[in-house]
């Protein structure tokens, strides 16, 4: 697809010839990214980009450098006057690269038409050690999803070993964790008060690495705590374990410790989070001028798929107080939510109503969880004090407002824009928190109105929802609901649709070979939506990824808080076996799952799942 070809300089620079069309001789930062550059809010390195431009900074961006041949992308702009900064962009450049089956995929979706091959593994680490190299006397920092979610010694299941913190490795002078905006901000502030990055060790939610033995200022108040080291971890899996437990707890506490791990003579410094964004200072990021288009660069190439997805889609809010074991979300993001304004929101959508390319349709108004804008707990001071990772499970937390009533509202006005015939909501409903009964009517009976405001006026013929698996163990491992509250869900589902008269699907997600689910499970899982007669196509096998509890326990074969031993399926045979669970109607698996039931000594699943009817 031909994006639409305006005035270059409403992007940041990302050629010598840009530069020099702009008049400039030099930059201030160099940000080095591993997807294609698209200015747009979701796109990192795209925000970090405009955050400090607004901060009076020349910034420029060179998106998927090629690490394989002379390196010219990389001296291309020469030294910028403050610092290099590198993402691998907004995947883990190895999920972005492998299947669960550790196959190499056969695209990207954040190249231009979805080639693959324009970012290398470990991208964080590859473009870092050659900037090193190149200038070895200019700062450094990383950041961005692969960075944050690696800062710790952690699993990589691709080449199936720990592999310690990723400052060790890279050579960074300082690794910014999580959404990096306030942390950016007061790291470019330091730098120009002349302060070398050597001795930046105070700045809320970042990393680096010093000697064992060296001084280094750190914060009044800053308790510390100290990690099992990196050798400890590649000698006893348990401490590997109870590591995670207690990164994930700093991780999600409004008053967390700074985290230090040591490896080899060396120690990672992790110091705490800042508090969660006020609404004006996620306002002040989601306003900066982008313009929600992919770079001049790509007009008349092929079209970026990532960017295809989510060009007429809106953020309203970040955080996930899910805490879901398999996911990435609250370790990068954070428990706690923060919310966009209305009139944030509502000015965004008049902007995407003026895209030329716009034909009434914003394809997403939501956030990591599409049911959670507005949420926060009802007395700070109780939210002060916790520690649990997530905030509905293993109940909603009767100190979390859950009153879906903002988002009704918001809803109703950005549908009512005369512009807009339809906005979708496309990410993830949670539908524990609809359903939940609260006590207070007034909360239950608007948690029931969003759900129909949203059935009637937000699906495109078909509403996704992740139950996950239908075992009360497995959900209990995930840290999800029971799979009774989604044939609730199914039931209000159908009600509401035939009260108004709607023909709408509901599509429930699912994971297999998730630790603690066995061929038992998935069987029962086969028959459970057999009955609800459900043919299952939205399905994955469970990807470890660095930094979550079920890669951890997959790995350790401990859970991590209760350091009990956890079954996972590991090898390709015991994945597949699982897998072909989510097709059991289909016959070339018949044969397969009826012989490994048997083995098992369960005809009795045999029966129920291929005996006729429901």
């Amino acid at each position: 697809m031909a994006y639409v070809n305006q005035d270059i300089d409403l992007w940041l620079p990302s050629s010598r010839k840009e530069l020099e069309k702009r008049g400039w001789g030099s930059v201030d930062v160099i940000l080095f990214s591993g997807d294609a550059y698209v200015d747009h809010p979701s796109f990192g390195a795209a925000v970090i980009g405009r955050v400090l431009e607004a901060e009076g900074l020349k910034v420029a961006i060179v998106p998927q450098p090629n690490w394989q041949d002379d390196l010219r992308d990389f001296k291309k702009l020469g030294k910028p006057n403050m610092f290099f900064a590198v993402t691998a962009g907004s995947m883990d450049s190895m999920v972005n690269h492998y299947t669960a089956n550790k196959r190499k995929r056969s695209n990207d979706s954040y190249t231009p038409g979805g080639k693959p091959g324009y970012r290398p593994d470990y991208a964080t680490i590859t473009y870092s050690k050659i900037i090193r190299e190149l200038y070895p006397e200019v700062p450094l920092v990383i950041g961005g999803i692969e960075a944050s979610l690696r800062r710790v010694t952690h699993y990589d299941y691709w080449s199936d070993k720990l592999m310690p913190g990723i400052l060790a490795d890279s050579g960074a002078d300082l690794l910014f964790c999580g959404m990096a905006e306030k942390s950016i901000v007061e790291f470019v502030k330091l730098l120009q008060k002349g302060v070398p990055i050597a001795k930046l060790t105070t700045i809320p939610q970042t990393a680096f690495i010093k000697p064992v033995n060296e001084d280094y200022a750190t914060k009044p108040g800053w308790e510390e705590l100290e990690l099992a080291s990196h050798e400890e971890c590649l000698a006893d899996k348990r401490k590997f374990a109870r590591n995670f437990m207690h990164v994930e707890e700093e991780s999600n506490k409004v008053q967390a410790c700074k985290l230090v791990q040591k490896a080899g003579n060396r120690q990672i410094v992790i110091n705490p989070p800042w508090p969660p964004y006020s609404e004006k200072e996620i306002d002040r990021v989601y306003d900066l001028p982008y313009t929600r288009l992919p770079h001049p660069r790509y007009h008349n190439k092929e079209a970026i798929p990532a960017y295809e997805m989510i060009r007429h889609s809106i953020n309203i809010h970040r955080g996930c107080f899910g805490g879901c074991t398999f996911c990435t979300i609250s370790a990068h993001q954070g428990k706690f939510v923060a919310s966009r304004s209305e009139k944030s929101i509502l000015k965004e959508v008049e902007k995407v109503t003026r895209m030329p390319d716009f034909k009434g349709y914003i394809s997403d108004l939501g956030g990591p969880s599409a049911n959670m804008y507005k949420m926060k707990g009802i007395h700070q001071e109780v939210c002060d004090k916790c520690k649990r990772p997530s905030c509905i499970f293993p109940s909603v937390c009767k100190n979390l407002d859950t009153n879906h009533k903002p988002m009704t509202s918001l809803y109703k006005k950005v549908r009512s824009h005369p512009k807009v015939k339809k906005a979708f909501i496309g990410s993830g409903i949670r539908y524990d928190l609809i359903l939940e009964k609260t006590g207070r009517e007034e909360v239950d009976e608007k948690n029931m109105d969003y759900l129909r405001e949203v059935i009637k006026n937000h699906v495109s013929g078909r509403l996704k929802v992740a139950p996950e698996h239908t075992s009360d163990e497995v959900l209990k491992f995930m840290r999800k609901p029971s799979f009774d509250l989604f044939k609730q869900l199914y039931h209000e589902f159908k009600k509401i649709n035939n009260e108004e008269n709607l023909g709408q699907q509901l599509v429930p997600y699912f994971i297999s070979s998730h630790p603690g689910s066995r061929t038992e499970n998935m069987a029962e899982l086969a028959i459970e939506t057999k009955k609800l007669d459900f043919r299952l196509e939205q399905v994955q096998d469970f990807t470890p990824t660095p930094m979550t509890l079920a890669t951890v326990t997959f790995y350790s074969g401990y859970h991590p808080y209760t350091m009990q031993k956890v079954y996972s399926a590991k090898g390709k045979q015991e994945k597949l076996n699982q897998r072909q669970f989510f097709f059991w109607y289909k016959n070339e698996y018949r044969r397969s799952i009826i012989n490994e039931l048997k083995a098992k000594n369960r005809e009795d699943l045999v029966v129920k799942l291929f005996a006729k009817g429901k």
